[in-house]
This record gives C-alpha cells, structure tokens and sequence, in this order.
C-alpha cells in the first residue's frame, strides 16, 4: 500500500495510522481537533481526568499489540488496603461482599449465553431475578447502558464476566490515558506518520488512495453520506469530583440496586489530581427520558452513603451527558457482525467503537483498525496483482 489517509486521530485512527505504517505506507491524519487523541485525551490542568472512567484490559488484543510496542508504559498499581475497600450498594445499604448469584453468574463465559434471549430472561432462567438484577446493574460497568437486563445475553455475559474476573483485567495508565496517546503520536511519527491537527476534513478524498474513517458513527455517516451507518449506544451521566482526601473513602462504589459506578481514581495513581485531594469518577446510566439531573441526584445518594462529608470537601466537580459515545451496544438477535460493515466499498474503511468488529469497550475500535488496514492492503495486493 503506497498511501493511506486517516480522517480522525483518536485511538483507533492512531492504531490504523502505526499499522499501516509498519506495512511501508504513506500515511497522513486528519485531526479535527488541536491535539489527537478523541475520547482517550486527557484534560490539562490540575485534575487529569479522561471523558468518563478509562481502563485498558489485558485480556484482549489490544494489550499484546500495545505491549510489543513499548506503548502501554508506567501502570498505576492499587495498594492492598485500597483494594479491600471496594463498596457493593445492594438493598439500599453499603456491603462489603457482592452477592454469591453474581460471582457465580460471573463465572460463566460469553459462549454460554445466547444470542436471541435478552440478559434478563436468560439469568432469571438459571438463577433467579435476584440474581439477573444484581448481574445485569453490575454489567453496566463495561456497558454504560440504563437496562443491561434488555441486551442480548451473550453480549451482556461477556461484559460481566471480563469486568469482574479474578484478577482484574483491568488496568490504569499512569498519568491518564493521555499518555498512552501521547507515546501512540510519538510512535506514529517515528514511523513517518503526518499528523495534521485543526484539520476538519468535509469531503472524502477519493482517488488519492485508500480512506480510513475514524470518527464516531454519526460524523461517518455525514462524511461519507450514508444516514444507515447508525447503530445503538448508551446515555450516561459522566461525573466527576475533587474532593479533599479523608482516610476510608472507598475506592469503588458499585451500585446493585440500579446501574451506576463510583471509583476514586487516585487510589491508585495519586498523580491525578493536586497533593491532599483525591479525584472521583461516576457514571450513571440514563434511560432516553431521565435527565442529567437524575443521574447526579443518583450519584449523590451513593456519594451520602460511602463519602461522609464529601460536600463540605468538594474542591471542584463536573458534570456532563455523553450519549453515543461509549460503544456499541447488541440488542437480542444482533452481535458485532450485524454493526456497520469496516469495508464500505471504492476504498472507503470504517473503524471505531459501534462498528463491525468483536471486542470489549476500546478494543472494537482496535480490532477495527486493524481489519481496515489489512483489508486495503489486500486490495491493494489484488490490484497490483491485476495490473
């Protein structure tokens, strides 16, 4: 492949951009923003918090493709202590313990559940509703949506299960995820990458090689001209605080009643925010008719009964919508495949976090990268093998 261009630089354009670049092509990016990075940039200032809770899990490809790289960089390590003050909210009170039903539950793999029944159904079958609620709360974790319950169970099943594996899969990059982005732009440049930043691209620059699309879903679709390159997502209130640091703050707050997420993110990597503060992260899914404000009203119930005192130390806080933005999500009867097509046809490659390709979270937008770089660089075997 001579050249390749990349309209968007966020984490999947960025991994599109390394690949084909270590296949010997020409690569330039288009970055609408000042700086790359999408959704993985990390705020400047004081507290360097990412659009929404962020972690990197080490079961899936991206980790090994990261790690042969020396990409992944300086993890952030949880302390013992801190670890053993992880919170479940179940029946409107704190506990220590999460439900037996849902370890069991989380035991389970992926392959296991079906595809055409929804979560709910499927789980209230083998163990109850008890346990199909508490299961389904606990998913919302790795699936930002309001009712987990009403997914397909296979996609739900493998949410819970990665998400609460022993160990943890997930892990934190130390200084945020703006640093994986930046060791990703030094390592594109290294390779002979352009990166053009402030650079809004409003037509497709056919002819001039293959397209790599790296935009959310609905951008694409008025990009390349297509309003069926739609596909569902959740609707989450991102919530964020600095508070002043009291010792036995929790480190996660999980909520089992309704879906919702709590975690102190300098539990773990202190770095985050300034010296004697402590910077808290939520998200709490919102059906299509609840407003922001019942998703913060939501996390100040769980804020009253796992922080003491967190109004009186609140230093600085945020709060924001994010709807579509956090991923596919399957309903019963549909897996990735049924998303839209990476290949979009006359050299045109779709990549990103709703598009046809297997994963968790981040790692659909990696896989998709992927397979769009190696799709054009097959096509362009086949048409110099034509020539």
């Amino acid at each position: 492949m001579r050249k390749l261009t990349i309209i968007g630089g966020g984490f999947a354009g960025l991994t599109a951009a390394i690949t084909a670049a270590e296949a010997g092509a020409k690569v330039t990016v288009y970055e609408a923003h000042r700086t790359p990075g999408g959704r993985a940039r990390t705020a400047e200032g004081p507290y360097l918090i990412n659009e929404g809770p962020h972690a990197l899990y080490n079961g899936g490809p991206h980790w090994t493709w990261l790690k042969q790289r020396g990409l992944i960089g300086p993890l952030a390590s949880l302390p013992p202590a801190e670890a053993l003050r992880f919170r479940i909210h179940r029946d409107g009170a704190l506990r220590r313990t999460p439900p037996l039903g849902l370890l069991r539950q989380a035991r389970r793999t992926a392959a296991e559940a079906p595809v055409d029944v929804d979560f709910r159904t499927w789980v209230t079958g083998l163990a109850g509703e008890r346990t199909a609620r508490v299961a389904a709360a606990y998913s919302a974790v790795a699936l930002f949506h309001h009712d987990p319950g009403s997914l397909s169970a296979r996609f739900v099943q493998e949410r819970l299960h990665r998400a609460a594996c022993l160990p943890p899969e997930a892990h934190y990059i130390r200084g945020g995820w703006g640093r994986l982005i930046e060791r990703m732009v030094a390592r594109a440049w290294e390779m002979g990458v352009r990166i053009e930043t402030g650079a809004r691209v409003d037509t497709l620059p056919l002819g001039e090689g293959p397209v790599v699309v790296a935009t959310a879903l609905p951008a694409a679709a008025r990009l390349i001209g297509d309003p069926s390159l739609t596909w569902e997502s959740g609707r989450t209130v991102l919530f964020d605080l600095a508070l002043g640091t009291r010792k036995g703050d929790p480190f996660v707050v999980s909520d089992l009643d309704a879906p919702g997420w709590i975690e102190r993110y300098t539990a773990q990597d202190p770095s985050l925010a300034p010296a004697g503060q402590q910077l808290i992260q939520a998200q709490l899914p919102i059906g299509p008719d609840a407003s922001k404000a019942d998703g913060v009203a939501h996390a100040e119930r769980l804020l009253d009964l796992g922080f003491p005192g967190w109004r009186e130390r609140t230093v600085w806080r945020r709060e924001a919508v994010s709807q579509g933005r956090t991923g596919a999500v399957d309903r019963p009867g549909t897996t990735w495949r049924d998303r839209p097509a990476v290949d979009r046809g006359d050299g045109v490659y779709l990549v990103g976090d709703q598009v046809a390709a297997p994963g968790v979270l981040a790692e659909v937008s990696f896989t998709s990268a992927i397979e769009a770089v190696s799709l054009a660089v097959r096509t362009e075997l086949l048409d110099l093998k034509r020539a």
